[in-house]
Formats: structure tokens, C-alpha cells, sequence
């Protein structure tokens, strides 16, 4: 079995829940896109992101999350630096963020989130109806997927250095390169009825 293949059934061991399977696979592609404009190790990064919640549903808790996930990815063999990375994506862990691979880990989380919870009040659920712009304006209504910390969008551009908008606009392209995986290809969008009885 590949790394990914065992990734996957990791996840699925502990995540039942479709939404957060697709978080994972929304933050792994933000990551592995990441990882291509940074000639970084694409398989390494988009692993990371596909597991950093991994544990979440079972150990939902701060004092659960991530740190049951850590000891089960320690006992599965992942390395330091792979355990390091999710441990630094929660803020209460005190683990700080130093490498690029942590930065780009917390960057992409919440903002993978914010941008799938666009793309489904869009008239056609899809992320080719889903612009930065909108999205950014979304992040002012205070209601609108008010779980999301929209601090954490704006501190995780400022610290991988990138422009807040850019960033955005790259996430929504990456995520668009699954987005039949991730059920916001539009297929998922009830079309009006035409027939008349």
C-alpha cells in the first residue's frame, strides 16, 4: 500500500463524518499546490494536510485534539516533522509555527473551510462560482460559518507572506481541481424541476 492509500484508511478509520473527509481532502489539495510553488516535498505536505484532523471526531476536545492523533501517527511510524506540523496547527498546543510546512498547515485550514462553506450557498453549490473577492466579504459577515476563525485566515497569510486575496484565489484554484471529490462541482446542486404533472 502507497503512503497515501495508508493515509486514506487512517482517516477513515477515525472519520466517519463526510463533511470533515472532505475538509481533509480540501486542505490536502491547498497543501500539495503549496508544495508545488514552493518546491517543497508535494507528497509529504498534502499528507500532512489530509491527516491534521484526522483524530478531531473521535477526540474532539482541546485536550484530546490533536494530541491523541500525534500518539497514534507516532505509533504508525510518521515522523517528527509530520507530527510536529499538526501538533502546530492548533494554537493551544504551544507548539510555534516555524517551517514553511507548519505555516502553509495553518494558513490552509480554516480557509479551506471558509471556502467550501461559499461554494455550497452558492446557487450551483460549485467552487467555479466561488471568487476571492466574495469570499473576503463573506469574512465580514460575522454569521456567515461563524465556527470558522477568520483571525486565523488573515494571521496564517500574513505569516506565509502572502497577500490575503492571493492566497484566497489560490486556495479556490487548487480545491477546484477536486471539486467533484469534494461535492462542489455543481453536480451536487438540485436542478429545478420541469416536469409538469
Amino acid at each position: 500500500m502507497n503512503e497515501r492509500a495508508a493515509a486514506w484508511c487512517l482517516l477513515t478509520e477515525f472519520t466517519q463524518s463526510e463533511s470533515l473527509r472532505k475538509h481533509a481532502l480540501a486542505v490536502e489539495a491547498c497543501m500539495r499546490a503549496y508544495a508545488r510553488k514552493q518546491r517543497a516535498d508535494e507528497e509529504l505536505w498534502g499528507l500532512v494536510g489530509l491527516l491534521h484532523d484526522f483524530d478531531y471526531e473521535k477526540y474532539p476536545t482541546a485536550e484530546e485534539h490533536p494530541y491523541k492523533g500525534n500518539e497514534i501517527l507516532k505509533e504508525r511510524g510518521y515522523s517528527d516533522e509530520f507530527r510536529r506540523a499538526i501538533m502546530s496547527h492548533a494554537e493551544y498546543t504551544g507548539v510555534p509555527r516555524a517551517t514553511p510546512l507548519e505555516k502553509t498547515l495553518f494558513a490552509c485550514d480554516e480557509l479551506a473551510g471558509f471556502i467550501t462553506a461559499c461554494a455550497l450557498v452558492k446557487p450551483g453549490k460549485s467552487l467555479a462560482e466561488v471568487e476571492a473577492k466574495s469570499v473576503r466579504k463573506k469574512m465580514k459577515d460575522k454569521a456567515f460559518a461563524r465556527s470558522v476563525n477568520r483571525n486565523d485566515i488573515v494571521t496564517g497569510a500574513a505569516d506565509l507572506g502572502v497577500d490575503l486575496e492571493e492566497h484566497i484565489a489560490f486556495c479556490i484554484e487548487a480545491m477546484r481541481g477536486i471539486a467533484g471529490e469534494l461535492g462542489l462541482d455543481g453536480s451536487a446542486a438540485k436542478p429545478a424541476s420541469s416536469d409538469v404533472a
